[in-house]
């Protein structure tokens, strides 16, 4: 599974504070189609985020624990992806999470929010099953785990 990372922040006034766990929502899913084609290809996955300590995102060269590559931390976004089929959501093992870079330079501690765009390949020829739905958590450098987010279940076909 391929995917590119997009993302915005903004940093938040000085009375508003949050927790020094990333909170997180979801915002918005939409298929994205390819004009060549004109046949879906990826998804578009935005979810809101907050985050009282700005702490959220790895460098390239954070590779040593725990965000070594076979640690549990080498990924920050955690994505799970799930197919219905008859009726029940069913987890489909795969390559779905990525890593975040820094948001916010690392010597700086402020709030943030923002929101995250993660575009994912969702489209398996060889599936039955058109209905998909995500589980998203998100780590930051402390280590702080987010809430996990269940999204709507969506479509991954476009109506022909």
């Amino acid at each position: 599974m391929g995917f590119i990372l997009v993302f915005m922040a903004t940093s938040c006034r000085k009375f508003e504070e949050y927790p020094p766990e990333p909170q997180i929502e979801f915002h918005n899913f939409v298929l994205l189609v390819n004009p060549t084609t004109g046949k879906v290809e990826k998804g578009r996955l935005s979810i809101s985020y907050l985050d009282g300590d700005g702490d959220i995102g790895l460098d390239q060269s954070d590779t040593l624990s725990p965000y070594n590559i076979s640690g549990d931390f080498y990924y920050n976004f955690v994505l799970r992806f799930y197919e219905k089929q008859h009726g029940q959501f069913v987890e489909i093992p795969g390559f779905f999470s990525g890593r975040i870079p820094p948001l916010i330079p690392k010597d700086q501690k402020k709030s943030i929010k923002g929101i995250i765009e993660y575009d994912l390949d969702v489209v398996d020829e060889s599936s039955l099953y058109d209905t998909i739905q995500f589980k998203v958590k998100l780590i930051d450098r402390a280590l702080h785990i987010s809430n996990e987010v269940t999204t709507p279940e969506f479509l991954r076909k476009l109506p022909q």
